[in-house]
């Protein structure tokens, strides 16, 4: 099956026009984006858009032989022109399926926001999903018959329906997955394909054409990432977001309550506002049993509350204890976390705080745990597939 994206973009495209943001401003050449329209084989038009058969000839193809277009959510702003020649487009009822002339068989998949998916099969067996701006399946099964051998939607807008499709089976290790409906809220370039990638998905230039059911190299998640930054560097977000698209997850919390610290409270509780309902939070700083055992995707947040913790069960912060069998007992349990990290085969992200780069603290407790943490960061980055540094929200690639 022969897939021709003739724009990837938002409804509005990219650049919105008469927007003086920075993502819209670098929008230029190959990042214009054209409000996402899909043709299949060259019979199945999937959104009508302005443009459509101008973006069609640029890509070399044509929309003659065009037998069926399907709409997929409403359209705003003043009525699309339609080509010449096209049948009049439309929308297919939640769970009704049509059989084209062609051989494609199309089922309209049921959202949870306004708009339809479609679920396109071709005379051969491929199969292809595509979801709407902004939805997210309502209507799959949590025993899905077989991954999708291609699945086109909003990663961007909404992770948790990626999430939706791998907790059904519906989309594999194997199944090719493209970001469209891409809008000015990320970033371009780079750091989209930085973050798709993080979600096992990939984005494509307006015209491309793309073969469904035809070997793609899908991006590598990496096992085991290191997150880095100073404080209110946006590390937190940047951790929650690398797993927004993973099915389960165990949001581990090595901060534990603190009563009568309203502060604290607070912070806990913008944490547990961000994170996807499904996740679910175990507050611990046993790492080491978690990493050992099976189980879905593990963010630890964070190192430098568990190396508190830890200094603390060997009474480390006393120089005496320190240096009467404290700095042995606590590298020994720092050992055993970075080994329990490199035999890992859990999806683990952790953040911790970057340390060294500031003040040099007042007492020798203070040092004392700056150099420790320094320490154990430069033994768990070196155990992780991929480290990043944030800064100002911003994420630098330091390894992978």
């Amino acid at each position: 099956m022969e897939l021709t994206l003739l724009g990837t973009g938002a409804p509005l495209g990219l650049p919105r026009p008469d927007c003086p943001c920075a993502v819209c401003a670098l929008s230029r050449g190959p990042r214009v984006r054209a409000a996402t329209a899909l043709l299949v084989d060259g019979a199945l038009l999937l959104d009508l858009t302005p443009g459509a058969a101008l973006a069609a000839a640029r890509s070399g193809h044509s929309l003659v032989g065009v037998r069926q277009v399907l709409l997929t959510h409403p359209h705003d702003g003043p009525a699309v022109e339609v080509p010449a020649g096209l049948p009049n487009a439309g929308r297919v009822p939640d769970g009704r399926e049509l059989t084209l002339i062609s051989g494609h068989r199309v089922r309209a998949v049921p959202m949870d926001s306004p708009g339809t998916g479609y679920e396109v099969t071709s005379a051969d067996g491929e199969t292809l999903l595509y979801l709407p701006p902004g939805g997210s399946p309502a209507g799959l099964a949590d025993d899905h018959r077989a991954p999708y051998d291609m699945v086109v939607a909003d990663v961007t807008g909404r992770p948790d329906a990626l999430a939706r499709l791998r907790a059904t089976g519906a989309v594999g290790p194997a199944t090719d997955v493209i970001a469209v409906h891409l809008d000015h809220d990320v970033p371009t370039g780079a750091e989209l394909d930085r973050r798709l990638a993080a979600a096992g998905a990939r984005a494509v230039p307006d015209g491309t054409t793309l073969y469904v059911g035809e070997y793609h190299e899908v991006p590598d998640v990496p096992r085991r990432t290191l997150v880095t930054g100073g404080a209110r560097s946006g590390k937190s977000v940047e951790a929650e977001r690398r797993l927004e698209a993973f099915p389960e997850v165990l949001y581990v919390a090595t901060g534990g309550s603190r009563e009568g610290d309203p502060e604290w409270a607070e912070r806990v509780g913008l944490h547990r506002e961000r994170r996807p309902g499904s996740w679910r939070t175990a507050e611990t700083c046993d790492l080491v049993p978690l990493l050992e055992e099976d189980g879905p995707a593990l963010l630890v947040d964070c190192l430098s509350l568990w190396l508190t913790d830890a200094m603390d069960r060997v009474d480390a912060w006393d120089d005496e204890s320190w240096a009467t069998g404290g700095q042995d007992a606590l590298r020994k349990r720092t050992a055993e976390l970075v080994a329990a990290v490199r035999a890992t085969r859990r999806t683990v992200v952790a953040v911790t705080n970057e340390v060294g780069s500031g003040v040099v603290p007042a007492t020798a407790a203070g040092r004392r745990f700056r150099d420790e943490l320094g320490r154990l960061n430069a033994a768990f980055a070196d155990a992780c597939e991929e480290v990043l540094l944030v800064v100002a929200g911003q994420a630098l690639v330091l390894r992978g």
